[in-house]
């Protein structure tokens, strides 16, 4: 910090200030002329340097969802390829007064952080007359040998079908925008559905309202802390739970549970599972009755 000021006192110095040598300086303030002329060749550190880039991304990391706290932050640098420790990601967040808003904003009893919210546009009517018209979505997660593992999932409510889904090691928007994504790819890019979801952090960041405008879907969005306003996908997740999850069974690793996931929801759950609200029919059948002309992807 101090090399800045000696160089400017051992250059031509203004008018009626006195030149300071180098060599006065280093010997008075405590350095020595070697680390000096060093600095003067590059007045920047490789550190420095990497530090702004790393610190760039922390600033886009944090924008794209300002819930993140410097834990989430370095989960997402780790994935971009940088090498750091949270407690550097800690540091930098604080000296750049990058903080998580869900952490930091001012809470009353029976309060929720705001963030942009959609309207309730289903009011707890969790029916739909054709395919494609009204989407439900959520997260679960479960645990494994190798630490937990989150399924975000997409269902029509007009069969019941599950038309997107998407399994990760992380909970981030990332996780609800790859599901939806699913879902508008497999339902042959369907504009103006409704998708309805609770007031998760992920589906409120700027990464899911984006993909929305993106793909031409409408967002709807249920009171805080209340269940029931997405019934419809909590009992699709008991059922998960009843039928895979909480099957008295350790799952050592990720893959052999996400495994386990995707042939219930896909063999099982979409195609075999007869519901009485569809006739006794599957999801799957229900919708060949109903929309037999329905473009579906694979």
């Amino acid at each position: 910090m101090m090399f800045p000021l000696v160089k400017q006192m051992a250059e031509s110095p203004e008018p009626g200030h006195i030149r300071v040598w180098v060599s006065v300086a280093s010997r008075v303030l405590g350095f020595t002329k070697q680390a000096y002329y060093k600095w003067r060749a590059k007045p920047e550190s490789d550190r420095e340097i990497e530090e702004a880039a790393l610190v760039a991304d922390i600033v886009q990391v944090h924008g794209d969802d300002p819930q993140f706290g410097y834990r989430l932050i370095a989960d997402e640098l780790r994935d971009l390829g940088w090498q750091v420790s949270e407690r550097r990601v800690w540091r930098l967040c604080h000296v750049n007064q990058v903080f998580s808003t869900a952490h930091h904003a001012k809470r009353r009893k029976g309060s929720f952080v705001r963030y942009p919210a959609g309207d309730d546009l289903v009011c707890r009517d969790f029916t739909a007359l054709a395919p494609n018209k009204v989407w439900v979505t959520d997260i679960t997660e479960h645990k494994t040998g190798e630490g937990k593992l989150y399924l975000c999932a997409v269902k029509d409510l007009c069969g019941n079908r599950i038309v997107g889904w998407s399994i990760d090691r992380h909970m981030r928007a990332s996780l609800a925008v790859a599901a939806l994504e699913d879902a508008w790819l497999r339902r042959g890019k369907p504009a103006g559905v409704i998708v309805h979801s609770d007031r998760g952090s992920q589906f409120g960041s700027k990464q899911f309202i984006r993909a929305c405008r993106q793909f031409g879907l409408v967002r709807s969005m249920g009171q805080a802390h209340t269940c029931a306003d997405n019934a419809a996908m909590e009992s699709f997740f008991a059922l998960l739970q009843k039928n895979v999850l909480n099957q008295r069974k350790h799952w050592p690793t990720r893959a052999e549970l996400r495994f386990q996931i995707v042939r219930w929801i896909e063999v099982t759950y979409n195609r075999r599972c007869r519901q009485r609200r569809l006739g006794r029919l599957t999801p799957v059948e229900y919708e060949m009755v109903c929309a037999p002309n329905l473009r579906l992807g694979a």
